[in-house]
């Protein structure tokens, strides 16, 4: 059991028998009321977002999750398939796996969370590369490398990246907040 004081994002926490996961946490102290704790949450069952705000001193439980490393091979249908290094295979649904597709290319390495033996979720790497197969060209004379555009990854997936960056290039991506961090270094 945790207070809510001590949840933090990324805390998995058993509410009235669902699955949540803690996305946001912040503290708050206002006046003459007492301290509370507001969440954002994501329901790991259904994937529906919602938000809360709970007493510092009031109890959850904490769910522990089980993280095994995997590698994408393919796609079946509406599902997605993983394999472990004991070439066992795990599906998961695509309605689990929103965030995860913008960034999913064959032999792919990523984890998948297991709740009491069932996969529920991909975690990805935190950084990846990835090339730019399309982006507009910049304007001549313009490198502070403050002004961005969009461009377009292999997957379909359009992030935004300084007017620099050129199609064939390829850049470091933060896949938890979708914002370009830096040009990859050759090998």
């Amino acid at each position: 059991m945790k207070y809510a004081q001590e949840v933090r994002a990324g805390n998995v926490l058993n509410m009235n028998g669902n699955l949540i996961l803690v996305t946001k946490a912040e503290f708050s102290k206002s006046g003459r009321n007492a301290s509370v704790m507001k969440f954002k949450f994501k329901n790991l069952i259904t994937g529906s977002p919602s938000e809360g705000v709970y007493k510092t001193d009031e109890r959850f439980e904490d769910v522990m999750l089980d993280h095994k490393e995997v590698v994408y091979s393919y796609q079946d249908a509406d599902n997605y398939v993983f394999m472990d290094q004991e070439f066992n295979q795990y599906e998961i649904g695509g309605e689990f796996m929103e965030d995860a597709l913008k960034y999913l290319e064959e032999q792919m390495p990523c984890e998948i969370v297991f709740y009491e033996g069932k996969p529920l979720s991909v975690e990805l790497p935190i950084k990846l590369v990835r090339e730019i197969v399309y982006t507009e060209p910049a304007a001549k004379g313009d490198t502070s490398g403050k002004v961005m555009k969009m461009g377009r990854l292999s997957t379909g997936h359009e992030i935004s990246i300084p007017a620099f960056i050129e199609i064939g290039e390829k850049i470091e991506i933060d896949t938890r907040t979708d914002e370009y961090v830096s040009r990859a270094k050759a090998a």
